[in-house]
């Protein structure tokens, strides 16, 4: 059945190419999903940081952004920042998530993010979910490839104060960065709010989706 639209959500696919770049790109709409549908099935991938601390905080952090949910998690061990050196083992390791769930909905990153990991990722997304609607969320960066997005999910003030809080409580091994902080987190969100008339949001980049106007 072709599901290039919104429709009943049942399962959810989240993927990214390192631990956190889920729960920044799309915590609040996993939140905002989650508490809405209690036992919602959650498959998450992350293809870099396996066997070390990382996974330990995406374990914990995606337990926590997914209030309720049926959660499984599976992070692998490519190198960071190599994923087009290791395209056959990342595009096995797509594959085999989709042989595991059939989802309504797939959040993944953008296939422009200027991170050659997180845009190889994006474009190996459509190989395996062909009839799937696909958001790509975005990861703030030094690099400036924010752009225009189409499709975004409101965040409520409490929802959105509740990601950022998340997000330093569970990933310390990023608080050193210095565009990992609530002031880079929260006026992303409110940008984004701006741009769909709430206060804040989660915004994504749509490559495909199939409208039915007719019922």
């Amino acid at each position: 059945m072709i599901r290039l639209g919104a429709g009943p959500l049942e399962r959810i696919v989240a993927v990214g190419a390192h631990c956190d770049d889920i729960a920044i790109g799309a915590g609040g709409t996993l939140l905002t999903l989650c508490r809405a549908r209690p036992g919602l099935r959650v498959d998450a991938l992350v293809l870099s940081g396996g066997g070390s601390d990382r996974e330990q905080e995406e374990q914990a952090a995606l337990a926590a952004f997914c209030p309720g949910a049926d959660l499984r998690l599976t992070v692998h061990k490519l190198p960071d920042g190599h994923l087009p050196a290791h395209w056959d083992e990342a595009k096995a390791a797509v594959e085999e998530l989709r042989a595991q769930t059939d989802p309504d909905l797939v959040l993944a990153p953008r296939t422009d993010d200027a991170h050659q990991d997180h845009r190889g990722l994006a474009r190996l997304m459509p190989t395996a979910f062909r009839d799937h609607l696909v958001l790509g969320y975005e990861i703030v960066k030094w690099d400036g490839d924010f752009g225009r997005m189409a499709a975004y999910q409101p965040l409520s003030p409490e929802t959105a104060e509740q990601k950022v809080r998340l997000l330093q409580e569970h990933y310390p091994s990023q608080r050193h960065r210095p565009w990992y902080d609530r002031e880079a987190f929260l006026g992303l969100a409110r940008i984004r709010g701006i741009e769909c008339h709430q206060r804040y949001a989660e915004a994504f980049a749509v490559t495909k989706l199939t409208l039915d106007l007719g019922d």
